[in-house]
């Protein structure tokens, strides 16, 4: 989506009414919307609230939730009011033919299979961050979208958040200057480094393709107990995430407009958690900035980047602007963000439209976290889109 485009989207008329009341299909729109959840309880669950939030928004009904675990199947059924849920999703969905599909797990060893056989039998899909494993399963799945014409949405919720066209304003007005940096860090906890930078990393690589647009080459470097990794410290990740390597990883990337982007993730002995987020440095001030579906947010106007210079003070950001007050009930942080996500993919669908994070926007989160490791295999910076759709790790 264009910048121009985003901040338009997301202006805060509407949007009190949009996120507390629940919401009818839009005039003209297709009535309503069967919907299927699938889940998979104690390998992945259903995701970050990827079933319940069907419960906030009109216009749709749950007519089926598949889960293999028996227990779970029950009490997500019944928390949804699902008259039918299934062992087996692929009997679901050949019975069911729901024209949404909720693909909650948050492992990822069974996205690549659940999109595609929702694809199979028409059904739109939103998906459980991040998109999949590797390049190679990005690329099926969105093939397999393309061919039917269906949509994808993916739950990363930040980037739906309203304050994010606060910030495309302060940048499109010109009030942040020129951007010359984007500085984003890790949870930085005990998955810091390889598994924070697949499970946590997403979050951050779409907000810098958000504000920055895409990336044209990474240069990166990956460490193991401070020593550059080798085929040896491949290992396979926590919930089937696939491999993973390295306790410290640092990523260059170059965007449009000489625009360089950083990113920076290892298990830090202090603040862990206290830094995830993403910076945005200017010629005129800077933004900062967690993730969200109503972040916290700060504006420093100073072209120093130092508060003690100019003696400006910080301004927090929120979706009615700069020094406003937050007109919005947050909610939780999950259940705001994925209503929004949930009403933007059926506006997709009824204008044949692709949603504001879609699947082409999954994939290219994801090709920003890959790329930091076929740049460590080749010992150099490499080219974004990637050549390379293979795991990098593998070929070490």
């Amino acid at each position: 989506m264009k910048r121009r485009e985003f901040v338009k989207s997301a202006t805060v008329t509407g949007l009190a009414a949009l996120i507390g009341a629940r919401q009818a299909p839009a005039e003209g729109g297709r009535g309503r919307y069967r919907v299927g959840v699938i889940g998979r309880t104690g390998r992945g669950n259903y995701g970050h609230g990827l079933d319940t939030v069907w419960n906030d928004v009109d216009g749709v009904e749950v007519v089926a939730v598949a889960d293999e675990n028996a227990q779970g199947r029950e009490r997500v059924a019944k928390l949804l009011k699902a008259p039918k849920s299934y062992a087996d999703y692929r009997e679901m969905l050949e019975k069911e033919r729901p024209a949404i599909v909720a693909v909650g797990p948050r492992w990822l060893d069974c996205h690549r299979d659940m999109v595609l056989a929702c694809a199979e039998v028409g059904s739109h899909v939103f998906l459980e961050k991040p998109m999949c494993r590797t390049l190679v399963e990005a690329d099926e799945m969105i093939a397999a979208l393309a061919a039917k014409k269906l949509k994808l949405a993916i739950a990363h919720q930040t980037r739906y958040s309203p304050i994010m066209g606060r910030i495309a304003e302060l940048i499109g007005s010109g009030r942040l200057g020129e951007v010359l940096e984007l500085r984003g860090r890790g949870k930085e906890d005990a998955r810091g480094g390889g598994e924070d930078l697949m499970v946590l990393g997403t979050h951050v690589m779409d907000l810098m393709r958000l504000f920055g647009g895409d990336p044209q080459w990474c240069f990166a470097r990956v460490w193991e107990g401070g020593k550059p990794v080798t085929k040896a410290q491949v290992r396979e990740g926590n919930e089937g995430i696939g491999p993973l390597a390295g306790d410290e990883i640092h990523a260059t990337y170059r965007f449009p407009k000489r625009v360089m982007g950083f990113f920076s993730t290892e298990r830090a002995k202090h603040g862990a958690g206290s830094r995830f987020g993403l910076q945005i440095h200017g010629t005129k001030g800077i933004i900062t900035m967690n993730t969200g579906s109503l972040p916290s947010v700060w504006w420093l106007d100073d072209a120093s980047w130092q508060p003690g210079q100019s003696k400006a003070a910080w301004m927090q950001v929120t979706s009615a602007g700069a020094g406003k007050a937050e007109p919005l009930a947050s909610g939780t942080h999950a259940r705001l963000g994925n209503k929004l996500i949930v009403l933007d993919l059926i506006r997709a669908i009824e204008t044949d439209m692709q949603p504001k994070g879609s699947a082409y926007d999954g994939r290219a989160a994801l090709e920003m976290i890959l790329a930091t490791y076929e740049s460590h295999r080749v010992g150099g910076p490499v080219d974004l889109p990637l050549k390379n759709r293979r795991h990098p790790l593998t070929m070490l």
